[in-house]
């Protein structure tokens, strides 16, 4: 009988050579696409495009947390900043503008593997050209390229709020008090550093019943320290409620029988007898102006005319008569709002 079996099948080694030649075509794709991919959506031009984006569509949760943008302590400690610096502005609703019109001018490669990246941008009306190194971290997947900045683009916003502890910036109303403690307090005028998202436009105000500041705007570029000043000061409102209490207090003043009015910025002497109780009125009123001073709002000495009418006897000969005359006095005033906005006078 003749055996039967099974015959080994022979793969052909021009078969072997067609797929180990299909194999590195694969592979030879796939890390050109991955090289690609690396030149252009994980490229260092394109971690920088992302950022501004993110800026400009007031994505600052993006733009905040985009790697090597916060700083930490050693960094804050360089730039002469404390440790617990606001960073209340890192928020949405803050920036006025952001980049626009984004392009990339350079991308320049270091043999450390940073890199320089020059954007050009549009500010609101200003065309902005910066520079921005980047640095390699660990890759995604191990193989796709990641970026961080390796100086924070971040701009440090020293906010001056003159003659009152409020500003606002965007949408954003801040106390400038936040972060200080003790005597810093009570200072009429505050200095805060605030850190803040760059670049960008940014515009400080403050406008209440009582204090209105003229808008400031402020460009801050990145990685850049800037100063801004929200100069507060009095309102219509304000100088109306003081002229209020001022009149009062004068009426009141009118009101004492006596010819030195306790308290008051007006008063006579008379060598005769006075013989009837003395009748003041107040015929010209001074008028309230008022501007900032070292710790208060300060009206300079302004002058006012009170008038009296009383009977008198002359040492003389004994006659009587009823003496009438105008006194020109001044009042000087400080000015403070206290925090149930009540507004407290001092006379000086």
């Amino acid at each position: 009988m003749g055996s039967s079996g099974v015959r080994a099948s022979r793969v052909s080694p021009l078969a072997v050579a067609g797929w180990a030649g299909l194999a590195v075509l694969v592979v030879g794709a796939f890390l050109a696409a991955l090289g690609s991919l690396n030149q252009t959506v994980y490229g260092a031009s394109s971690f920088i495009e992302r950022y501004l984006s993110a800026i400009a569509n007031d994505d600052i949760a993006t733009a905040s947390t985009t790697p090597g943008v916060a700083l930490d302590a050693a960094e804050l400690e360089a730039l002469g900043l404390p440790a617990d610096v606001s960073t209340a502005m890192l928020r949405t609703g803050v920036v006025e503008s952001g980049p626009e019109d984004v392009r990339i001018m350079s991308d320049v490669a270091h043999e450390d593997g940073t890199h320089t990246v020059t954007a050009s941008y549009r500010l609101e009306d200003a065309i902005i050209e910066s520079s921005f190194d980047v640095r390699p971290i660990t890759p995604l997947y191990g193989v796709l390229n990641r970026w961080e900045f390796a100086v924070s683009p971040l701009a440090i916003v020293d906010v001056t709020a003159a003659h009152n502890p409020f500003f606002t910036v965007g949408t954003l109303t801040l106390d400038a008090r936040a972060t200080k403690t003790g005597d810093e307090l009570a200072a009429f005028t505050q200095v805060t550093p605030y850190l803040a998202i760059a670049p960008a436009v940014y515009e400080f105000s403050y406008n209440s019943v009582l204090l209105e500041a003229v808008p400031a705007k402020l460009q801050a570029d990145a990685a850049a320290r800037v100063p801004v000043t929200v100069d507060a000061q009095p309102t219509a409102a304000f100088v109306e409620r003081v002229q209020f209490k001022v009149d009062g207090f004068l009426a009141a003043c009118a009101t004492q029988t006596v010819l030195q009015p306790a308290k008051c910025p007006f008063g006579i002497e008379i060598d005769d007898r006075v013989v009837g109780d003395p009748v003041w009125s107040i015929v010209s009123l001074p008028q309230v102006t008022l501007t900032p001073g070292e710790t208060s709002f300060d009206m300079p000495p302004t002058e006012g005319v009170a008038h009296i009418s009383v009977e008198v006897q002359s040492l003389f000969d004994g006659h009587r008569f009823t003496l009438e005359e105008d006194r020109p006095f001044t009042l000087a005033l400080s000015a403070t709002i206290q925090p149930d906005e009540d507004i407290a006078i001092q006379l000086r």
